[in-house]
């Protein structure tokens, strides 16, 4: 019974930080007031987490599901590899939340550069992976042309969902329900790679 009181304590921490991070920003969250919202006494939170900044580490992982196992899309097709793999979304019943926080976890990453690289070790790093791994893949198998940069790939691939995560469901503004097709194929027809056309014969002169 101890112990499903602790875990049961341990996710009102969770679920309190979360929410008042995302209404209120990381700066202007006190411990006393997660402590308050999660009925959970500051001593206790304390036992778990050293200080803000660990926490906030735990719920960014709490919100971007980095608990649960990463499915492998690799059915052979790319196109609609990279179109599944941009569209997935871990911990689905928390995108709302993802994108009332993500604005406030990129401005405390900018004034805390520690957090910040933490903040991709432990949440960013894992989609990003996938992807490295997926354009591995496609330039193994002369899908992608020889000179692409992964890294490079990587960024034009997953800017545009950023962008839409960051600024436009939060700000207003119009882009297609299908984003990730649109930038699948944008991605494919400036990197997949085209099989060459046959030297056209030369007529005999004369």
């Amino acid at each position: 019974m101890a112990r499903t009181r602790s875990a049961t304590a341990h996710r009102n921490v969770l679920e309190a930080a979360l929410h008042l991070f995302a209404e209120r920003g990381i700066d202007a969250t006190s411990m006393d007031a997660i402590a308050d919202t999660s009925g959970v006494s500051k001593a206790t939170i304390y036992k778990h987490w050293r200080d803000k900044d660990e926490l906030c580490l735990e719920v960014l992982g709490y919100l971007h599901g980095a608990d649960e196992e990463l499915p492998v899309f690799d059915s052979g097709n790319l196109r609609a590899d990279l179109i599944a793999q941009l569209n997935y979304q871990p911990a689905a019943h928390r995108k709302e939340m993802k994108e009332r926080i993500m604005p406030h976890m990129i401005a405390y990453s900018a004034r805390n550069r520690a957090f910040g690289e933490q903040w991709r070790a432990r949440v960013l790093e894992r989609p990003r992976a996938q992807l490295r791994d997926m354009l591995k893949r496609g330039l193994a198998r002369g899908l992608l042309v020889k000179s692409l940069d992964p890294e490079i790939g990587i960024a034009l691939l997953i800017g545009p969902m950023i962008y839409r995560h960051v600024f436009v469901n939060r700000f207003g503004g119009k882009l297609p329900a299908d984003l990730a097709t649109h930038v699948a194929d944008a991605f494919l027809g400036a990197y997949g790679s085209k099989p060459e056309k046959p030297a056209r014969k030369r007529l005999p002169s004369g």
